[in-house]
């Protein structure tokens, strides 16, 4: 099975936050990768990665890191293929803005989609909406996947309207 999708974090500390975007891609049925790439302690490593990810049948990337979080950004400089960025919580970040900056702010001519900070889950549907745009049956699977959101917050309604309280008037 050849990955579609190649997940990649700066350090293994990310995981809880990347594999969120892991679960949607197997839920999926998307084949991928998930790798520990560190634009800092291996940049040989990130720059070879990030120039043969489509040869190697890489459609997406999906880069998480906390801190001066670059890794998104570095990748995105090497690769013509779509990078997804999120920015992660970490120890040595405040508060994980200096992630969301780091990612958000790219130059102009090298682009990084990015997610909400800790937004693993998002990353992961936004790949597969990326592979939807060039099959049909993934894009049934995205089209599903909206549809069942929707019948979520419809049943949570109904469910609310059962609530009472004196002064509810709905």
């Amino acid at each position: 099975m050849t990955p579609k999708v190649s997940i990649i974090m700066g350090s293994t500390s990310d995981m809880p936050i990347m594999q969120e975007a892991a679960k949607i891609l197997n839920e999926f049925k998307i084949p991928f990768e998930i790798n520990a790439l560190s634009a800092h302690r291996v940049p040989e490593q990130v720059a070879d990665f990030a120039k043969n990810a489509h040869t190697k049948g890489i459609r997406v990337i999906i880069a998480g890191a906390g801190g001066a979080a670059h890794l998104p950004g570095v990748v995105a400089a090497f690769t013509p293929i779509p990078v997804i960025g999120v920015p992660c919580r970490s120890t040595i970040s405040i508060d994980g803005w200096d992630s969301v900056l780091s990612i958000l702010q790219m130059p102009p001519g090298i682009p990084v989609a990015t997610v909400a900070l800790d937004g693993g889950q998002n990353a992961g549907i936004l790949a597969v909406q990326i592979l939807a745009t060039g099959n049909d049956e993934i894009l049934k699977k995205v089209i599903d996947f909206k549809e069942n959101l929707k019948n979520k917050i419809l049943k949570a309604n109904k469910e609310l309207s059962e609530v009472k309280f004196e002064y509810k008037t709905n």
